[in-house]
């Protein structure tokens, strides 16, 4: 091997190099084969090669689904290219199967003509009948359409670590890192940051790191000296989809959390997370444990009430409060937050969204919280609603959900979902100067003077023009004033049972949502067409994709993205006054059509999908077409 930390090259054989524009690659095996950390690895080599890319990660709820079954199958898609790139791809070009179960679960996606490597190691009689196979398919010709590679990987690998000291068994775990170091070698990848990254990773297991760096290596090499593989490919740096900036690759999560730290220091507070774990917003808490650098304090509660209740104590306390969840957990928190709305403080709600109802699918995406979001409180208790719609966009969402919060003095619903959440793609980190000034004024004295001259604190004597209360620290002298869940009198806070003093309160909680300032939704429609394509959340880059390509092809329509769903942008009703057809694409049974068949009684065309499994462009692409040349 090289010391110069990247593969050394065999005395090999000569290849092909063939230059292509994009590829969809996805990695499948069993969920203990370390596919998701493969997965990342190629997208970080990706990412740091200049690429754009989109990433979709799938995996079992189970914590150690049945081995070699098809519950068990574990897979990690990335599409890369020399262009922007909005989708982690509709159908894999090459597949990546490391046994039958993976090969069965997946065969389905691929188009004729695509590449299959599969680890000839693991199609055994007894792996077979697990995976449902009544015969190996490596063998009977039922792969014919495809091009074929069937290489050992388990031996290969065995092989290459031998002078380790490994049991077999301890050998065997590093053909993931085989895997990768041939993809590598077959799409021209750098390879150092993988090197590193796993001297990194096992850094107190010295002899486990280079054993991991070997079997890359002897990966890399294989595809080098094979004559298994005649040809390698170049997709070239995304030079011109990136504007000029210092980038990195960031998954939702991330990006969320990362929003999260900013917005606390914008806003010279300290950032508070009451969260109780679930699946798909746990990173979120485990990212935000490691910053208490920047005066992050993390609380993990003994449920998801527990998690909500400590969050609000610590708005009330002056923090940015925040607590992480997903749809189960919201209906849990669905009380406190009610009394968030009813005691008027800034509450940060984040729900990864996934698929319901109850447990539901934990690790497969959904956008069916909206209307939890909207209303899944008892009384008139409403709550600000926004989306992001790119893993990158997350950052920006939580910046935008952190303002609304502090400057209107309300809980906020940001809902992300488990397709932005897992999903990745480039980011451009944005300058300190970019970033807006989320500075609040604490209420510091008497805010009113009563007939006799005395001044004294109201503390829900509103702002003119936000209608937010005063946010009074606990401990500030003279501003003692009574909290709870009871109807408040305005102005006072005290306990109020008077039903002209209900009305007026739930209306101005109403009118202060109402009125908060979001910008007027854009619209994209160059040709001025009919039909508008009307989308949220993670929807975005599936519908972009599917008009690129319709309007490629001559057929004229528009596109509009809502982020915020509560208010929506006040030109929204005259927006959708302009065309005879409006579609509107949602993984749910059409939550956003019925909001706005109910508000602007406009007949939205609802196209729904609730199957796990985000929009796939050629499926919209023939819907909207369809919904273009109706009558």
């Amino acid at each position: 091997m090289s010391d110069t930390g990247a593969p050394e090259v065999g005395g090999g054989t000569d290849h092909e190099v063939r230059r292509l524009d994009r590829v969809v690659i996805r990695f499948a095996g069993d969920s203990g084969d370390g596919m998701q950390l493969t997965g990342d690895r190629f997208t970080a080599q990706t990412a740091s090669f200049g690429n754009d890319l989109a990433t979709l990660p799938s995996f079992p709820a189970e914590i150690r689904a049945p081995a070699g079954t098809l519950a068990g199958v574990s897979s990690f898609q990335l599409q890369f290219a020399d262009h922007d790139v909005l989708t982690p791809g509709d159908a894999p070009d090459v597949l990546v199967a490391m046994n039958p179960a993976a090969l069965r679960a997946n065969l389905g996606d691929l188009p004729r003509g695509a590449e299959i490597i599969v680890d000839s190691d693991e199609f055994t009689g007894r792996a077979l009948t697990r995976a449902g196979w009544a015969a190996s398919p490596l063998e009977d010709g039922s792969l014919d359409a495809y091009a074929l590679h069937p290489v050992p990987l388990t031996t290969l690998t065995v092989q290459a670590l031998k002078d380790f000291g490994l049991t077999r068994k301890e050998a065997e775990r590093g053909k993931n890192m085989f895997a990768l170091g041939l993809l590598s070698w077959m799409y021209h990848r750098p390879a150092e940051g993988t090197e590193a990254f796993l001297r990194q990773k096992f850094g107190k297991k010295p002899r486990i790191a280079e054993a991991n760096v070997a079997a890359f290596r002897a990966g890399w090499n294989f595809g080098e000296t094979t004559e298994e593989f005649a040809v390698s490919y170049e997709v070239a740096p995304a030079a011109e989809a990136f504007p000029t900036g210092t980038y990195r690759n960031i998954s939702g999560n991330l990006a969320l959390s990362y929003g999260l730290i900013a917005a606390s220091r914008q806003a010279d507070l300290p950032l508070y997370l009451g969260s109780y774990p679930i699946t798909p917003a746990s990173d979120i808490l485990h990212e935000l444990s490691r910053h208490k650098n920047f005066g992050v304090r993390t609380f993990q509660a003994e449920d998801e009430i527990a998690a909500v209740g400590a969050a609000l104590g610590a708005a009330f306390g002056g923090a940015l409060a925040v607590t992480t969840t997903s749809g189960p957990g919201v209906a849990l928190k669905s009380e406190t937050i009610g009394l968030a709305v009813s005691l008027e403080l800034p509450l940060l709600v984040v729900d990864i969204q996934r698929g319901g109802p109850s447990t539901g699918l934990p690790t497969k995406t959904e956008q069916a919280d909206l209307l939890q979001a909207m209303y899944g409180r008892n009384g008139e208790a409403p709550v600000p609603v926004l989306a992001p719609r790119t893993p990158a966009d997350c950052f920006d969402a939580a910046l935008d959900a952190a303002r609304i919060a502090l400057t209107y003095r309300t809980p906020v619903l940001l809902l992300s979902d488990g397709y932005l959440a897992g999903g990745s793609e480039p980011w451009r980190i944005p300058r300190l100067d970019e970033l807006p000034d989320l500075r609040v004024r604490f209420a510091t004295g008497p805010n009113h003077t009563l007939d006799d001259g005395t001044e004294v604190f109201r503390p829900y004597k509103r702002d003119p023009e936000t209608l937010a209360r005063p946010w009074a620290v606990p401990g500030t002298p003279g501003l003692e004033h009574r909290i709870g869940g009871i109807e408040k009198q305005d102005g006072t806070g005290n306990i109020s049972y008077d039903p002209a003093n209900h009305d007026f309160m739930v209306r101005t909680r109403q009118a202060k949502v109402d009125n908060i300032a979001v910008p007027d939704l854009t619209v994209d429609d160059p040709h001025r067409a009919r039909t508008l394509v009307l989308g949220w959340g993670s929807t975005y880059g599936p519908i972009t994709a599917a008009v690129r390509g319709l309007r490629a092809a001559g057929e004229p329509i528009a596109q509009a993205h809502l982020r915020h769903l509560n208010p929506f942008p006040a030109n929204l009703g005259a927006v959708l006054a302009r065309y005879d057809k409006v579609v509107v694409p949602e993984m749910n049974l059409g939550q956003l059509a019925a909001l706005l068949r109910a508000r602007y009684l406009v007949d939205a065309d609802s196209y729904s999908q609730v199957d796990g499994t985000p929009f796939r462009v050629e499926r919209l692409v023939t819907v909207l077409k369809e919904a273009v040349h109706a009558r």
